[in-house]
């Protein structure tokens, strides 16, 4: 059974400028699993058992003033958190939905158990068990970037549990293997992680997330990633993220597509530039390793019921970069029947 979780501390100072103009780049410890990073509602968790060892899943469950009988499972992608989604998740609840907002065995707030052999049908099945747990039965599905690949694999194990598959500039709609992207081992993918900081991360969101742009809205969420590396934790969070890098090389959803039978809406930012394993990929063959927005119209082809939507002039975090323009679009396609 669940139990409720105190909230974390309030954002540490360290976050904010240096005096002088000078950028603070020093990540403040939120502890490996964001003990000390602040979620904007109470945080629960559930135990999971993970190669004979007790884990936990971090979530939120959001209940709207006046419910509309319908829920929205939010699914992060890999450098997000389920706090990732806070605007969003207002908006749905204002608007009557219960929205369960889960932090995935391996991110964030849960658990990171360095035994774990990360597969998508091992997180489908967990984020089923915490739907059932909480009473859904069914419910919206919206997905972003990793957290797209999980909500396919949900739809092709239990399509009986999806209303609607919302899927928010997807990884996985091609193998790039087939491209010619090399296998990497985990102890290399580790090694790379180690390197993770404040500057690292803000250099890959803002040439592929925001292409070229910045806010400072955009912070919050560097310094959230950024604060797990920043304590002992360092090496159990690397590792982790190293895993799950190739759990999405090695586990594509491209070849099932025709396999995800509820109604599937692809919603891709036109100006994102997120191809995943740029970084891996032979000199030669990396200038023809095309984005999402290149992919996406052929990969919803392939989807027995489904539709592209394009968001013109936005990049890979529709969700954060234009949550208004994001949430109404979301919302008209949440009202949409079957």
């Amino acid at each position: 059974m669940a139990r409720i979780v105190a909230a974390c501390t309030a954002m540490v100072a360290a976050m904010m400028p240096v005096a002088g103009g000078a950028e603070q780049t020093a990540a403040p410890d939120f502890g490996a699993n964001l003990e000390r990073f602040t979620y904007p509602w109470p945080v629960q968790t559930m135990t999971v058992d993970v190669i004979g060892q007790p884990a936990t899943m971090a979530f939120m469950d959001i209940a709207p003033a006046r419910p509309n009988g319908a829920s929205v499972v939010l699914l992060h992608g890999k450098n997000f958190c389920g706090a990732t989604w806070e605007s969003t998740a207002r908006a749905l609840s204002g608007a009557g939905y219960r929205v369960l907002v889960p932090d995935q065995i391996g991110f964030c707030k849960s658990s990171k158990p360095r035994s774990a052999q990360y597969s998508f049908e091992m997180l489908a099945t967990f984020t089923r068990r915490l739907m059932q747990s909480r009473g859904i039965t069914r419910a919206a599905i919206v997905g972003h970037s990793m957290g797209g690949m999980l909500a396919m694999r949900f739809a092709i194990m239990y399509p009986d549990a999806v209303d609607r598959l919302v899927l928010v500039n997807p990884l996985g709609l091609k193998d790039r293997s087939e491209e010619g992207l090399p296998y990497v081992d985990v102890d290399t993918l580790w090694a790379g992680e180690r390197k993770t900081s404040y500057a690292t991360i803000k250099a890959y969101q803002q040439q592929n997330y925001y292409h070229g742009t910045w806010k400072p809205a955009y912070d919050r969420w560097v310094w959230m990633l950024a604060g797990m590396y920043a304590g002992q934790g360092r090496d159990t969070v690397a590792l982790a993220q190293a895993k799950t890098s190739e759990m999405i090389k090695t586990q594509p959803v491209a070849h099932e597509l025709y396999r995800i039978k509820p109604p599937t809406t692809l919603i891709v930012g036109t100006l994102d530039k997120t191809a995943f394993g740029r970084a891996q990929m032979p000199p030669d063959l990396r200038q023809f390793l095309q984005a999402i927005p290149a992919i996406a119209g052929e990969a919803v082809k392939r989807m027995p019921n489904a539709a592209l939507v394009r968001l013109d002039g936005l990049g890979h975090s529709p969700q954060v970069e234009d949550p208004a323009r994001f949430e109404k679009l979301l919302l008209a396609t949440l009202a949409q029947r079957r």
